[in-house]
């Protein structure tokens, strides 16, 4: 028996192997059985080129469970007893202890560094044996034998045939890995596409109302995995089974993309479509990364761009750099290259579905936009690309390119400035109104109602010249696109100013929400009031939703505009009515009104041209007096017109019309609504 120490520079690699990679600590399934399927691999190799004259017969990997033990066997290539010293117990490295100081919160990076994926065992184990027989001829069989300390232990063993077991003593705080669930579970993961066959016991079928195992082996891997055939080969009940394989519980997918690249880097895969509307974050980590058709991880967003972690599928690349054996990725130009062909990739192939077959395209659209919107919003490679085929959908579920849509609003859709306006809606049920009437002026509206579609809007605004987004419910429709400077309105300021105090002071109290009182001249024919909302503050007020640093912006008040159209014969009739009511009570308010704002204006004229040390203390008080008593008069006077319009339903009933078409009538409001409109019928 040969006695030694494993050739460490120091003995602090098992504790760290053992104590900071427990909560990665079941990959030692996949690092040994992977090794057992690379000397596997070894064997086929040197068969094939006849370095080997020995007969292959069955290379079926076997998992087996004991009572204390895992056991790994192969039919590989096998270690001689100097091959043992030379990659098992010959661990060195310079400047050990400082790269342990570094890493000894993350032990799967030494593992990874030094390509010690066998070393994995001891994080589960308290004792590990390798009994192997090298394929070589006049070899003997031996056993090696170590306890996690550096001491190691080497003896002839009685094996006949070549190959390799490792035999795993599980240590006492990792029982549940003796559970055979939990192994076929760990197997299914990592190993469920190795391409030599795994096989875990034995197949069970049920007799006499029980579970029994026969003679055949449970292979729990598929050798020849969908990614690694021919396109050419496969049928798309093909893909849409692999589809449901990888997961269960998924519909079918939209569309697959089949990867294959061998220069500058090796590169097979599939990714598919899924059909998602909303929710991004809980449907990432569904690509599954391989290295040579040994899973790795589902985090995949170092190898494909963000916005393409939303598909599903398989990648599977040697040549993706990994700083831990098989586990984490390392950023680097390789990595970047994988990246952009993927991206580039994805856009060929929606070019071409779009260009083949347009309609089925359209008809994917709705499930297709938020892959496309999040692609064109984070990678400009791709908006370059995906601009020729990113659809507009229309209220009237048209759909248009970025080009097309172009072509049919800029003649009629140019604002005075030259600018072309998109009129848009984000809900073709609460702005129907809206919609109608921008329609009816030859305006076309789109549907924008997406998951990102406020961002969309505003790098439209950015890529696209001279053209502005707008809300069809932001303005008047007189006003979303104004072609030439407005009119004078013909309504006197101290007549706008009674309408405007009367409608103000039956609007209703809402929390988080301001009201500013506005007349135009919109036409007879135009609704008599309508509620707007700011364009610019509501499209902020979104934005903080879904961009950092804009929180404030979401905890100001929204801000509307109630618009009075001094055309419309409702209103003549409310003002004209207003005048007669309000007349003999406001008429010496106003007097004195005006004498009190001749004062302040003669005082003001004086004060031109001074600097404020030159003016008088007696005239700044007594211009502070006269201001007060302005704002005193003005009250009373709103005061008036408040208590006028709080006995005409007409002025009520219009409001609440307003709230109601802007889905802000609630509750208590819409009940007495409902009322006082049967008592008007």
């Amino acid at each position: 028996m040969q006695k030694g120490n494993i050739g460490v520079t120091t003995e602090n690699i098992f504790p760290v192997i053992k104590k900071f990679l427990y909560s990665d600590h079941e990959i030692f399934l996949r690092e040994i059985v992977s090794n057992a399927v690379d000397a596997t691999q070894k064997l086929k190799t040197l068969i094939s080129n006849g370095e080997c004259k020995q007969e292959a017969g069955d290379l079926t990997v076997h998992v087996s469970l004991d009572k204390d033990t895992i056991t790994i066997s192969d039919r590989g290539i096998g270690l001689t007893a100097e091959e043992i010293d030379k990659y098992i117990n010959q661990i060195a490295f310079s400047g050990a202890n400082d790269f342990l100081e570094k890493y000894k919160k993350d032990a799967n990076a030494i593992i990874g560094h030094f390509g010690l994926g066998f070393y994995s065992a001891f994080m589960v184990s308290k004792k590990v044996d390798i009994i192997t027989k090298s394929y070589k001829d006049d070899t003997k069989a031996v056993k090696w034998s170590c306890d996690g300390s550096p001491s190691y232990t080497i003896e002839d063993a009685d094996k006949a045939d070549r190959g390799t077991d490792i035999v795993l003593h599980i240590d006492d705080d990792c029982k549940e890995f003796l559970s055979e669930n939990k192994i076929e579970e760990l197997l299914k993961k990592y190993c469920h596409f190795l391409p030599v066959s795994i096989a875990f016991g034995k197949k069970k079928d049920w007799k006499d109302g029980k579970q029994v195992e026969t003679d055949e082996d449970n292979i729990i891997n598929d050798i020849n995995p969908l990614w690694c055939r021919k396109p050419i080969d496969l049928k798309d009940e093909d893909y849409k089974k692999f589809y449901k394989e990888l997961y269960p519980m998924s519909e079918d997918p939209l569309f697959w993309i089949h990867l294959n690249v061998d220069y500058p880097f090796h590169l097979t895969g599939i990714l598919y479509f899924p059909k998602i509307k909303s929710n991004l974050d809980l449907q990432k980590n569904k690509i599954q990364l391989y290295c040579n058709q040994v899973f790795v991880t589902d985090s995949v967003e170092n190898i494909v761009p963000e916005f393409l972690t939303l598909l599903h599928g398989v990648i599977d690349s040697p040549d993706i750099p990994l700083n831990v054996s098989r586990s984490y990725l390392q950023s680097d130009a390789n990595v970047k290259k994988i990246s952009t062909y993927i991206s580039k990739k994805v856009a060929d192939r929606l070019l071409s579905i779009f260009k083949e077959d347009r309609k089925q395209f359209e008809e994917k659209w709705n499930d297709l936009k938020i892959f496309i919107d999040y692609g064109m919003l984070s990678r400009d490679d791709f908006y370059d690309k995906a601009k020729d085929f990113f659809l507009f959908n229309d209220t009237d579920d048209r759909k248009f390119t970025i080009e097309e849509y172009e072509k049919l609003v800029k003649d009629n859709q140019k604002d005075k400035n030259g600018d072309v306006i998109y009129l848009y809606a984000n809900n073709k049920d609460e702005q129907y109104s809206f919609i109608e009437a921008a329609k009816s002026k030859g305006y076309n509206v789109l549907l924008m109602n997406g998951q990102l579609d406020v961002a969309m809007i505003s790098m439209f605004e950015q890529k696209l010249t001279k053209t502005r987004f707008t809300r069809v419910d932001g303005d008047s429709v007189e006003n979303l696109i104004v072609k030439e400077d407005k009119k004078v309105d013909s309504l006197e300021a101290e007549k706008q100013e009674e309408l405007s105090s009367a409608f103000k002071s039956q609007l209703p109290k809402i929390e988080k929400a301001d009201f500013n009182i506005g007349i135009q001249a919109l036409g007879e024919n135009t609704s008599p009031i309508m509620i707007t909302q700011s364009e610019y503050m509501r499209r902020m007020k979104e934005m903080a939703t879904i961009q950092q640093g804009m929180s404030f912006y979401g905890e100001m008040p929204d801000m509307f505009n109630v618009i009075l159209n001094s055309d419309h014969k409702l209103i003549k009739v409310i003002l004209e009515d207003e005048e007669k009511s309000c007349k003999e009570a406001s008429a010496p308010i106003q007097t004195e009104m005006n004498d009190v704002d001749k004062q302040r204006s003669e005082l003001r004229k004086n004060h031109e041209g001074k600097k404020d040390e030159e003016i008088p203390t007696t005239e700044k008080d007594q211009l502070k007096e006269l201001d007060n008593h302005y704002s005193e008069l003005k009250k009373k006077k709103e005061a008036i017109y408040g208590d006028y319009a709080s006995t005409n339903k007409v002025i009520k009933q219009l409001i609440d019309l307003a709230l109601l078409q802007n889905g802000m009538l609630k509750g208590e409001a819409l009940s007495k609504f409902v009322e006082r409109s049967i008592e008007l019928i």
